[in-house]
């Protein structure tokens, strides 16, 4: 059995050859030095494993503590790309249901808050300029979420009668907003 000492000391092309029985025990980066002065064990990685910028092999030498640290970080994004790849468990905050937005913008300017109460004030006021029935039909579509299927057994009228009722008070509020 090679120790560690002699294996990461001499890195040669031999490397190589050993890295698949080591992998599972080790990564590759990482030895076992002894001290010469209290006997206490000491890990030397390269940190050209580490940083893919640095072109040529910078060995150090770390406290036992400090490798094992980075030997579980290492482990633990490799358990979890594997994870990720078998499962499929590739997800993303940017489901336009406004979590990414709340996260990255969390103070609104006085200039975006002014804006948006101008605009949902102009948007209020195209609405309020449309007949009852597509005001009611677009507010419940829109605002409450309904579907115009619903909509349409709520009032008791044929679907295509909301739908069209709705398209009509859209252009009706686009005219009306292009104008201002």
């Amino acid at each position: 059995m090679l120790s560690g000492k002699v294996f990461f000391i001499y890195v040669t092309q031999s490397t190589i050859v050993l890295k698949g029985a080591l992998a599972v025990a080790l990564p590759l980066h990482f030895g076992l030095l002894t001290n010469q002065n209290g006997g206490t064990n000491m890990k030397r990685i390269n940190l050209r494993d580490m940083y893919p910028f640095i072109k040529t092999d910078v060995w150090i030498d770390l406290d036992d503590e400090v490798a094992q640290e980075i030997r579980r970080f290492d482990l633990n994004e490799s358990a979890y790309k594997l994870r990720t790849y078998r499962h499929r468990a590739y997800y993303s905050l940017d489901r336009n249901d406004g979590i990414e937005q709340d996260i990255l913008f969390l103070s609104i300017s006085p200039e975006e808050y002014y804006e948006r109460k101008l605009s949902n004030e102009q948007l209020y006021a195209a609405m309020c300029r449309l007949p009852e029935k597509s005001f009611r039909r677009i507010y419940a579509h829109f605002f409450l979420g309904m579907s115009k299927v619903a909509i349409a057994q709520a009032e008791q009228v044929d679907e295509r009668a909301v739908r069209k009722s709705i398209e009509r008070g859209l252009k009706q509020m686009a005219q009306f907003l292009n104008k201002m």
